[in-house]
């Protein structure tokens, strides 16, 4: 059944393109190798589907590192600007206005990915002269008092793109600074490519096995002040669920200190891992929790992750992705933000009723191929990018593919 439904999702996707060659330029703050976060991987996944389509990508972010370099990866080709300086996690560079202008002068089409209020001084500082589009990742959420001071150049950027994409239906109704620019907002939700994900050794699952058990809950993601995963720990009190945490992060102290005081005995810190171990322990995990608590949680690349293993999900109601991706009682369970009782209950429930689990994971699977796979989120975008283009009168070129 998979199987089929990925051919068919193939056939579709290519059958879907508009048959054009598209030049885009990608702008973020931070990529791979230096950072491997939610964004980086949409933008690696968008990249690698364009390509496919016949279609030439560039990426240009900052690092803090001396040495700048440009790298191949996955056949397109990724550039860095020296950063010279940081404020409330916004990195500044005078040198990627120089790369920035260069780049996008040899570009189709300006794909930013917000938020990151330097960008939006690069785009107007530089003058930019082509077609741009940005994909609204997330609201600003935690500086508030500054987000008063940017909040002018932020609806400037805004009003001066020509398309918005929202990554959920659910984050474009909750969120106020999208429902100011609704006339230029598109919904194109993320997507996955299953392919690119590491078969499991099966000796590797055999070891993970003979460790964990293969009934555990799991999560994977990043250790930070949103994911909520205080409150799991609050949630497993008393209770002999066993909770994988997958991840580093800057609370990771914090957290373990937080096991200790509580005389947690069940939840077992793993670090950061390699791929073909996080697959493996997606496929051995009874159920995959998902804690986090506040809007900055945007989508939930990690809760997909576990759909596209098929398996029962548990999430918060934030008015995020989250709830797009878990659908409440039927590809998994949806409780309210910051409630350890009614996270402890929604685990409690899944543990003692396995047939409802695996049925809940199932459908989370088939959500997944209906949904969020790679190729439905880089047709739209390719789509979009083609009206951007013929609204400006701008011709591309016919691709082969």
């Amino acid at each position: 059944m998979v199987a089929c439904t990925t051919l068919c999702g193939l056939v579709s996707f290519f059958l879907g393109l508009k048959g054009i060659a598209v030049r885009i330029l990608h702008f973020y703050k931070t990529y791979y190798p230096d950072s491997v976060g939610g964004v980086e991987q949409v933008i690696n996944q968008l990249a690698r589907g364009t390509i496919r389509a016949g279609s030439s990508v560039e990426v240009l972010s900052l690092t803090p590192k001396k040495k700048v370099k440009t790298i191949e990866i996955d056949g397109y080709f990724s550039h860095q600007a020296r950063q010279n300086f940081q404020i409330a996690s916004t990195p500044f560079s005078w040198s990627v206005l120089r790369y920035f202008r260069a780049l996008a002068n040899q570009a189709d089409i300006v794909h930013y990915h917000f938020p990151w209020p330097f960008m939006d001084i690069v785009h107007f500082a530089t003058m930019l002269n082509r077609p741009c589009v940005a994909t609204y990742h997330s609201d600003i959420v935690r500086q508030k008092n500054l987000l008063k001071m940017y909040r002018p150049l932020q609806h400037c950027f805004l009003r001066s793109v020509d398309k918005i994409i929202a990554t959920s239906p659910n984050y474009f109704a909750t969120s106020g600074v999208l429902e100011k620019f609704k006339n230029k907002v598109s919904v194109i939700p993320i997507g996955l490519d299953r392919s690119t994900y590491p078969a499991v050794n099966e000796n590797r699952k055999i070891y993970w096995k003979n460790i964990l058990g293969n009934r555990f809950f799991l999560f994977v993601g990043a250790l930070r002040y949103y994911k909520g995963l205080h409150i799991l720990l609050d949630a497993v009190v008393g209770t002999n669920f066993p909770v994988i945490i997958v991840g580093a992060g800057p609370i990771e102290r914090e957290l373990k200190q937080q096991v200790m005081r509580l005389g947690l005995n069940n939840v077992k810190f793993l670090g950061s891992l390699p791929d073909e171990d996080k697959c493996a322990l997606l496929e051995l995990c009874y159920s995959v929790v998902f804690p986090s608590h506040l809007r900055s949680e945007a989508f939930g690349i990690s809760l997909l992750e576990g759909a596209m293993f098929g398996k029962p999900l548990i999430s918060s109601e934030i008015g995020t992705g989250t709830s797009y991706i878990n659908a409440s009682g039927e590809t998994g369970l949806v409780v309210p933000p910051e409630n350890p009782i009614e996270l402890r209950q929604a685990m409690q429930f899944l543990w003692d009723n396995e047939e409802i689990a695996s049925a809940m994971g199932h459908a989370a699977l088939q959500r997944y191929w209906s949904n969020f796979t790679a190729d439905q989120m880089v047709r739209s975008y390719m789509n979009l990018y083609e009206d951007v283009l013929a609204s400006k009168n701008i011709h591309t070129i016919t691709s082969d593919n």
